[in-house]
């Protein structure tokens, strides 16, 4: 695959993935995105499971291809001792391990926080689990929904008299993999700058979502205040929410700073709603919530979505259409912000993935090759650590690797 020519920020940097599926593995992807080397320890018996989720081309998901990129993969069985020790050999020149198996899983291979750092006193260690490496729930099996639910967010998604609703994707993973990077990131900095020494990072799934909760509990603490569900609207936020235009489609707009309520209030030709002194302000717009968005949407209800755009737009108030895969496959901006990549598959088979976020301006990511095969890098690791072609022949035939 093509990368990026510039130089990679997180070059030289050495990153063992112990974990499946997405919050440990995202974490990992997002480093390898920028340059780290990341090696990826799969079981030897199907690898991760993200291999055969959703939708696949010649029995691999594309799932697999775009969140695996830039990852060398390592077929290891870590029940096998010879295999932990292996691990071991790895972590010892590594900077970073990622793993987001069960609190107290890699201790019983002897691979946890205290053999590790024991073998590499510079390492970090970013630890994903469902509820935290402490506390009463620890032990408990964690999904993204389930912490979903506990952080907050499940009970304030969809409308009121309906039960609660999920993100279409597996928000809870992504954002404790978002805050796992940062993490190993502030870690990183700590030891090569600060002169400190290897930390271990301690990200829970139920916490990285409650972490972006808002005003969540100091309105219980202070007043008492429960959130619930709200369907479209932002609480407490006026104006903001969808509205169905003539076409059928829908439309969202974000009037609610006081100067653009006044000039989408002008746009959509109530000048007295924008004019009047009791909505000047967001804590008056709150107490008059259904007359401002009967107003708004009595005018949406007559023009089609792109009219509507096109006004809100010479009026300077942020609007947008609902986009699906489709709209953002054929959107320009996306395109111009190269956020769509084409890349080939194994036969050949061009497809388009997501480009790279953030944008570095001296040192951006770069795609450099897709997810690989399973235990595409073994032999060429194992390597590194003397086991030549008999050796490594030798623990295939044992199922190590």
């Amino acid at each position: 695959m093509e990368g990026t020519t510039k130089p990679l920020a997180l070059q030289g940097v050495k990153v063992i993935e112990l974990g499946t599926l997405i919050a440990g593995p995202y974490a990992a992807a997002l480093l390898a995105q920028f340059g780290a080397e990341v090696i990826k320890i799969e079981s030897p018996d199907g690898g991760d499971p993200l291999r055969s989720w959703r939708k696949l081309h010649d029995g691999t998901s594309l799932w697999w291809y775009s969140q695996s990129r830039n990852k060398k993969s390592v077929t290891l069985s870590l029940k096998e001792p010879k295999a932990q020790q292996i691990v071991r050999e790895l972590v010892a020149d590594a900077d970073i391990v990622i793993e987001n198996f069960r609190p107290g899983t890699l201790e019983k291979w002897g691979l946890g926080w205290d053999d590790l750092s024991r073998i590499n006193p510079s390492l970090i260690m970013v630890r994903v689990s469902g509820y935290g490496q402490t506390g009463p729930y620890r032990e408990r099996p964690g999904f993204a929904a389930i912490a979903e639910s506990m952080g907050g967010l499940r009970n304030l998604v969809g409308y009121p008299d309906r039960p609660p609703v999920r993100v279409g994707v597996s928000i809870g993973d992504t954002l404790a993999s978002l805050y796992g990077v940062i993490g190993a990131l502030l870690a990183l900095h700590h030891l090569k700058v600060n002169g400190g020494e290897g930390q271990f990072i301690d990200v829970a799934l139920y916490e990285a979502v409650f972490g972006v909760m808002e005003s969540l509990i100091p309105e219980y603490s202070g007043f008492d205040h429960i959130r619930q569900r709200t369907g479209s609207s932002l609480p407490g936020i006026v104006p903001s929410n969808t509205y169905l235009c003539r076409d059928g489609l829908y439309v969202i707009i974000a009037g609610n700073a006081d100067g653009l309520y006044r000039r989408l209030m002008a746009a959509i030709d109530r000048p007295d709603l924008g004019e009047d002194p009791r909505l000047a302000r967001n804590d008056g717009r709150t107490l008059h919530t259904e007359l401002i968005d009967d107003a708004i949407s009595a005018w949406t209800i007559r023009h089609d979505l792109d009219d509507v755009l096109a006004t809100l737009e010479t009026a300077g108030v942020p609007s947008g259409r609902v986009y699906d895969a489709a709209d953002i496959h054929a959107d320009p901006h996306y395109r111009a912000r190269a956020m769509i990549e084409a890349h080939a598959l194994p036969d050949g088979s061009v497809i388009d993935f997501p480009g790279i976020v953030p944008k570095l301006s001296a040192t951006p990511g770069g795609t450099r090759w897709l997810g690989p095969k399973l235990g595409e890098h073994t032999q060429e690791i194992l390597a590194t650590l003397g086991i030549d072609a008999a050796a490594f022949d030798a623990l295939k035939a044992q199922g190590i690797v």
